[in-house]
């Protein structure tokens, strides 16, 4: 069994532990139990729970597992964007009608403020790394934990500028309630963590002395990213030649990272299930002793799914560097272990939020929480047309990333009364084709969809212990190299090297055998963000991307690409940020913070 790096979080976070009382004689008393900043630490190793305190919270972000997930929908969910709407049963989750998303929405609150919460726990390691009196095995296990602080509080702060733009740089402790915050510019805000991360870079491993550790090649990968939304921000305010050197910056990170020699994609069969393949059972019917009749494979029904070298990236056990996986640069590590018997967090909430939900549709011939369905499923959110379908039309579906495997389009009768019983369905009924009733191909189109290999599993772990299917419990990517990849792609796009761009993008489609590869004349934003679409499904924060190129590079394709027609109304906002939350305006009183354009 892996290292349970989650086993060790504190019954609350060390930020929640420095309370204030005004109660004079519970001071006096001064209970043990009681901490302040005088004596909250006393060892590196409490200064490491604040760190791990980090690393919980980007898991809860990640994992979708986290109280009250709604904004994570929207946020690691992708939820409004061109990839991923919502469906007819969670219409009141829509994150694309800005007739009722403003600044008083809920979710852009709760969004804001989970990165300052990020912020306040780098913070406090920071605070407690600095002191004089904590003890440490070594000058360098002191710089490292400074230096993953650090990290933590750039990588929140590019996520705040990307989404809402300029923001208040907050470095210290805050013990005392301020209503006079100040907010930076988004350049001066990219700038803030772009300093902080090249001030680390000495300070961190090539590789991660513990799973899910930070590396030097996440802050190169973040400086990569930090760098073209830099130069996005100054073409925009009409400093190309500038704007031109920060490209170039990125470039030059990039390189570190892919061609530093410590990461490389993985191009070969590799990891627990290397000689294998998916296997969909579809008779679950109990035979005389109760157990399940497992005895009928797609392949015996005459549909053979043969495994692949993406397929491989997301099977359990298959996720960290120190397992051989080359390209993982940073891990969301989960323990099923530790949320059995711990955490409760240490999971991925990937079957029911990103699962469709046959059962409802067809319950006829497709019914159960069985893996050949996707387990439980809810349809939380749902891949639009452009996802599941336009990005893999014509030449450029013959992609690993599109093979049965990766992408699953092919389901068997699993009702035994079904005339469809171990035959494949054909997408036509399960579509609901040729119905006058336009609530019922709603219902069918967007709780019906091809099945991911990121999201779902051919079996659960948890079986044995009571579990629906709901979870998997796998690690998952923050960083995955062939982003990095895209990245650098984009910068040499930016800076006008299209042969350059072209030969990255193809590095991404030769491991995916692609039969079609890119030429320099093909390459431009839209392929960008089409390649980032076919690689990183489900993985990358499409958010995050959309709002960073600026313009109206969000509004345009959310109204070309959303399912329903809310966006294309005439109420549709024009905006590159999300708003600014008008809690955090109103209640910073003795400072004034402009909104952003566009919102009201």
């Amino acid at each position: 069994m892996k290292r349970p790096f989650f086993l060790c979080l504190a019954l609350c976070t060390l930020a929640g532990c420095l309370t204030s009382c005004h109660d004079e004689e519970f001071l006096t008393e001064k209970p043990k139990y009681f901490y302040t900043l005088d004596n909250v630490f006393s060892t590196s190793g409490q200064v490491d729970l604040a760190l791990v305190s980090c690393y919980s919270q980007v898991r809860n972000y990640y994992s979708l597992s986290s109280d009250g997930k709604r904004h994570l929908l929207a946020w690691r969910g992708s939820n409004g964007t061109d990839m991923f709407d919502i469906t007819t049963i969670r219409k009141s989750l829509q994150f694309n009608n800005y007739g009722n998303l403003t600044p008083e929405t809920g979710d852009y609150y709760t969004l804001f403020t989970d990165w300052y919460k990020l912020i306040a726990s780098a913070n406090l390691a920071l605070y407690g790394a600095g002191l004089e009196d904590i003890q440490w095995d070594s000058e360098e296990a002191r710089r490292y934990a400074v230096a993953q602080a650090h990290f933590f509080r750039a990588y929140a702060y590019r996520n705040l500028a990307e989404e809402f733009g300029g923001v208040p740089v907050v470095t210290e402790l805050t013990t005392a309630p301020r209503f006079d915050f100040v907010r930076q510019t988004r350049l001066e805000t990219y700038q803030f963590a772009i300093d902080e991360l090249e001030a680390i870079l000495p300070d961190l491993p090539l590789t991660p002395p513990e799973r899910g550790r930070i590396v030097r090649g996440a802050a190169q990968h973040n400086l990569v990213q930090l760098y073209i939304d830099k130069g996005v921000v100054l073409e925009a305010e009409g400093r190309q030649e500038e704007a031109q050197e920060a490209y170039l910056t990125a470039i030059h990170y990039g390189d570190e990272v892919i061609d530093g020699g410590t990461f490389h994609l993985m191009t070969d069969r590799f990891g627990t299930r290397a000689k294998e393949g998916p296997v969909y059972y579809y008779d679950y019917t109990p035979d005389e002793n109760g157990e399940l009749r497992q005895d009928r494979t797609y392949a015996s029904a005459g549909v053979h799914i043969a495994g692949n070298v993406f397929w491989d990236l997301f099977q359990m056990g298959n996720q960290n560097y120190a397992d051989g996986n080359y390209e993982a640069v940073w891990t969301i590590e989960v323990d099923y272990e530790a949320n059995l018997n711990k955490d409760g967090n240490s999971r991925l909430n990937f079957s029911r939020s990103f699962g469709p939900c046959f059962r409802d549709i067809l319950p006829n011939d497709l019914a159960g929480l069985t893996p050949d369905v996707g387990g439980r499923g809810v349809t939380w959110i749902m891949p639009t047309a452009y996802t599941r379908d336009e990005i893999w039309s014509g030449q450029w579906g013959n992609d690993l990333r599109n093979s049965e495997a990766c992408l699953r389009r092919t389901f068997l009768g699993n009702v035994p009364t079904s005339r469809y019983y171990g035959k494949v369905i054909p997408w036509s009924l399960i579509y609901r084709q040729g119905n006058s009733n336009r609530d019922a191909v709603d219902a069918a189109y967007t709780q019906c969809f091809p099945i991911s290999c990121k999201t779902h599993l051919d079996s659960y772990i948890d079986d044995a212990t009571g579990g629906n299917r709901t979870y998997i419990y796998r690690d998952d990517y923050a960083i995955r190299l062939s982003e990095t990849i895209l990245l650098r792609a984009e910068a040499k796009w930016r800076s006008g090297d299209l042969q350059g761009a072209a030969a990255d993008i193809n590095l991404i489609r030769r491991r995916a055998k692609c039969s079609h590869l890119v030429g320099s004349d093909e390459v431009g934003l839209e392929l960008i963000l089409d390649e980032r679409a076919r690689e990183l499904m489900y993985e990358e924060i499409r958010w995050n991307t959309l709002l960073r190129m600026g313009g109206t590079v969000a509004v345009d394709r959310i109204r070309e690409y959303a399912y329903w027609d809310d966006p294309r109304s005439s109420s549709m906002k024009t905006f590159n940020l999300w708003p600014i939350p008008q809690t955090v305006i109103d209640t910073n009183k003795d400072a004034k913070i402009e909104q952003n354009e566009g919102w009201y």
